[in-house]
């Protein structure tokens, strides 16, 4: 699966980012959920905590999450692909 997102921020600069395999583990441990259901029901919250996890391990930031998401203004799914 490969999921980019663009992150849209309240300085008004915005960001692609891929979400690697290590990105989805992270997310499956924490919600308890497969990446597979995101098309089903994608929430807010987890497109969220993906690309804050793939601004974490590119060292884009090193804020923890909440404090991470009181820097965006939208997050949107920009490709997912089930291949």
């Amino acid at each position: 699966m490969k999921i980019n997102l663009r992150i849209d921020f309240l300085d008004g600069t915005s960001k692609e980012v891929s979400c690697l395999a290590s990105d989805l583990v992270k997310f499956e441990t924490k919600f308890d959920i497969s990446v597979v259901e995101l098309e089903k029901k994608t929430r807010f919250t987890h497109l969220l905590f993906l690309a804050w996890c793939a601004e974490f391990r590119t060292k884009a930031t090193a804020l923890d999450f909440d404090a991470w998401t009181e820097l965006v203004s939208m997050i949107n799914p920009s490709e997912i692909d089930p291949k």
